[in-house]
């Protein structure tokens, strides 16, 4: 019988303040990266190793992973003492816990504590400081929210993070939380108004930005997706790779393909870690504007190679077999799919 270990252990900022906000707790098992479950309102967090339906808040800045497939969790559970736990959340980086050094049972082991360290030279963080100065009773109905949310209890969530707010009116965290509601909704207007309200309140505070570079994405308003991306890459320019994605897709389309170019190579740099595959597939699509067929077919080709959509991988081939039609000549006239 193949063993499964149950996961726990506490994350903590290096300076000693309170984590306000809800980190995401990843796995990497031999270059398997997989998001596994969020902390709570302590810090703390707990999960089973090889679990193939982790506790996922669906947090904007996890857009790109990939779902574990049956195999990937099959080979976890065999190999786990070669795992690794890291903690992710934006402006910070993790330390990293060995599992093989903590795991004494086949059952269950406490990794302890994973101290996050404020990164060098960033402004902007996933944390808000007015988080830290919110009254206790806006701290509880945004934390009901938030479990209200992982419940899909979604007119609950909502009603919570307005007695936060009621509470509190500068809760940036509680006024981004509404606006991932209202967005999700459908309710551009109301999002767009809440993430500007976060704003507001914490200037510093990066996923409003995210947020409002996601409304303006998908209602395709370029020039609004460039400034908002541009005001985000400006406060952490590493943590966020998806602004990236947004900037270079919002440029193609102005068109502006040098700076679409700049955006999506800065962003494949910063990804180091591979969550948002897609930079690749944009890249090509920009070289292939450009007619740089050759740089095209190796960034088409690295994109299949991180993607396992059969869509996605359709969509890339038919890229390639254009390569191969077009002469140096010609004109390639493709559209970026972002879906």
């Amino acid at each position: 019988m193949t063993p499964t270990v149950f996961i726990s252990g506490k994350v903590a900022l290096d300076d000693g303040t309170e984590l306000t906000e809800p980190a995401a707790i990843q796995t990497v098992c031999r270059g398997d990266r997989h998001t596994r479950t969020f902390t709570d309102r302590h810090g703390s967090f707990s999960f089973q190793l090889g679990d193939p339906t982790p506790n996922s808040e669906g947090d904007l800045s996890d857009a790109g992973n990939s779902t574990m497939t049956r195999t990937t969790t099959q080979r976890e559970q065999r190999n786990w003492r070669d795992c690794e736990v890291q903690a992710v959340l934006g402006g910070f980086s993790s330390e990293i816990v060995e599992l093989a050094s903590r795991l004494n049972t086949l059952e269950s082991a406490d990794v302890g504590r994973i101290v996050l360290h404020r990164l060098e030279h960033v402004e902007g963080t996933s944390i808000s400081v007015t988080s830290a100065l919110a009254p206790s009773g806006a701290r509880r109905a945004l934390e009901k929210g938030r479990e209200a949310e992982k419940k899909k209890n979604w007119n609950q969530a909502v009603q919570a993070f307005q007695k936060a707010i009621q509470i509190y009116p500068k809760y940036a965290a509680a006024w981004f939380e509404l606006g991932r509601l209202q967005m999700a909704k459908n309710d551009a207007a109301a999002a767009k108004l809440s993430f500007q309200q976060a704003l507001a309140a914490d200037a510093k505070y990066v996923p409003p930005y995210q947020g409002l570079a996601e409304l303006a994405f998908r209602s395709k308003q370029w020039p609004e997706v460039v400034e908002t991306t541009e005001q985000m890459l400006a406060l952490n320019p590493v943590s966020f790779p998806v602004a990236y994605l947004f900037n270079a897709v919002a440029n193609y389309y102005l068109p502006n393909l040098e700076a679409a170019e700049k955006g999506a190579r800065q962003g494949i740099k910063v990804d180091s870690e591979h969550q948002i595959a897609k930079l690749r597939y944009v890249l090509g699509m920009i070289l292939l504007k450009k007619q740089d067929y050759q740089q095209a077919s190796l960034y088409f080709r690295q994109y299949m190679q991180l993607t396992t959509e059969s869509s996605e991988l359709e969509a890339a081939n038919r890229q390639l077999a254009e390569i191969a039609r077009l002469s140096p000549g010609a004109n390639g006239d493709g559209k970026v799919q972002t879906k």
